[in-house]
């Protein structure tokens, strides 16, 4: 699969400095962000979730693909320098390789997730319920509503 970095070399780059924010929850999604070097901090309601170091790396895909606004906050931890892809959608129509990339991350993440959400489950010594589990479960396997 090409390198996402070589499959946007075109698009426009944009330095942060350190403490700088990339995205606010809440902000409205859109575009889409690939990390050429530094490192970002993910938080989600006070908690950070996630360091992004790798080139490479996508940054709000989630909203582009949902068509929601963005969940969580990405600020530089050091100077940082990310493609922007603006109004994403469009450029991941008009190329399959990126937008195979974006599905191949979602998968993974997905995979992660319910991973952990298994090895939760045998940690509780019981099958999923209506406790933080199995909400966590119900929302693995339920069917997106989109309007």
């Amino acid at each position: 699969m090409a390198n996402i970095l070589a499959l946007t070399r075109s698009q426009p780059q944009r330095t942060l400095a350190a403490g700088e924010a990339l995205i606010e929850a809440g902000d409205t999604g859109g575009d889409l962000y690939v990390l050429e070097e530094g490192r970002l901090r993910v938080t989600r309601e006070g908690i950070d979730i996630a360091t992004i170091s790798e080139p490479g790396a996508l940054i709000g895909e989630m909203s582009v693909l949902l068509g929601d606004d963005h969940s969580a906050s990405v600020r530089a931890e050091t100077a940082t320098v990310v493609r922007v892809i603006e109004d994403a959608l469009p450029f991941l129509e008009r190329t399959p390789l990126m937008a195979l990339h974006v599905a191949t991350l979602a998968c993974a993440r997905l995979e992660e997730t319910s991973r952990l959400a298994v090895q939760f489950a045998k940690e509780a010594e019981g099958p999923p319920d209506h406790s933080v589990f199995g909400r966590l479960f119900g929302a693995l396997t339920a069917q997106p509503v989109r309007g």
